[in-house]
């Protein structure tokens, strides 16, 4: 099969998940995007809403549709990397035995990761970046596919530990989940509160999306995106040339090398979904509000003037 050809299908399968999961999950029509594209494109994802949005049901009903296996790890003050990594046991024959934690899935949720120590944040996140865990000196390599989602609640502050910049940015996506319109709550309350079951179809096996996500790496990326996304990123950081008024006025820390090349590969999956055989600025466009939010530090004289993060993006685009 051809890279068209591949592309082609890929938008088709794109289509039928998307029905599939909205079987399910009424409205959060951005959200799925934004998944599915981080998915395609090898990333990690963080979910901000508050409780009761049904994060954690978006997820279970993705892992289903893609055939994926799926683990929910509660994430609680007492939580210890051993608890999501796995653990060295002595077996009845005295040899020692490693158990495997539930980090070892296709998918994992890292439900509420904030109400976590730094420790066993730490230990996630090592995971999420080299794709493999360390117990007791030997190395695990994690199966593949292998996607985080995170959830946070943005709310409650007490008895929680928020993610450091260094943490965040393995986060492809930093994804706001919103309440839901009337219309959208009056069918998720018609559906949940009668006793339908809904039978959900797989649409891609585990090979097909590691097949696509090498598909959207080989997408050719015009120069000019290419220099739209770094000059972006560069808008960002307060010391750079291209640091407009807003950057000085109100941001503290830009993004890094790594945003820029989410911004590519999140323009060229945005545009295969599409049925676009290669990125524009558009894309670019498409997918940096989710890219930059949680990878700039806002000052004291934003949030006293009320600028908020997306505002101070919306204006560097």
């Amino acid at each position: 099969m051809s890279d068209v050809q591949a592309i082609d299908q890929l938008v088709k399968d794109y289509h039928t998940l998307k029905q599939e999961i909205h079987k399910v999950i009424v409205g959060q029509d951005k959200v799925v995007d934004e998944v599915l594209i981080s998915i395609f494109s090898r990333g990690h994802c963080l979910l901000v809403g508050v409780p009761g949005l049904a994060k954690t049901l978006l997820v279970n009903t993705i892992a289903q549709t893609l055939g994926l296996t799926f683990n929910r790890i509660q994430f609680t003050p007492d939580l210890m990397p051993s608890d999501i990594i796995g653990t060295e046991i002595l077996d009845e024959n005295r040899h020692f035995k490693f158990l495997k934690g539930p980090l070892f899935s296709n998918i994992v949720l890292a439900d509420e990761i904030n109400r976590t120590p730094p420790k066993t944040q730490a230990a996630l996140l090592e995971a999420m970046q080299e794709r493999s865990v360390t117990a007791a000196g030997t190395t695990y390599t994690l199966p593949e596919p292998f996607f985080v989602l995170a959830t946070q609640n943005p709310i409650e502050q007490e008895g929680t530990y928020p993610l450091p910049e260094a943490q965040l940015d393995r986060f492809m996506f930093n994804i706001w989940v919103d309440y839901p319109s009337f219309e959208e709550e009056m069918a998720i309350v018609k559906s949940t509160t009668s006793d339908s079951s809904i039978e959900l179809n797989k649409v891609v096996s585990g090979e097909q999306i590691i097949a696509y996500q090498k598909l959207i790496r080989k997408i050719p990326v015009p120069d000019n995106v290419m220099e739209y996304a770094v000059r972006l990123v560069g808008k960002t950081r307060v010391d750079s040339e291209f640091a407009p008024e807003i950057t000085k006025k109100f941001v503290t820390w830009g993004a890094g090398p790594r945003a820029s090349q989410n911004l590519i590969l999140g323009a060229k999956c945005h545009a295969a979904l599409k049925g676009k055989y290669s990125p524009d600025i558009e894309d670019v466009k498409a997918v940096a509000l989710p890219i930059l939010r949680h990878r700039l530090v806002r000052n004291y004289r934003a949030e006293a003037e009320g600028y908020s993060m997306d505002r101070i993006i919306q204006e560097l685009l």
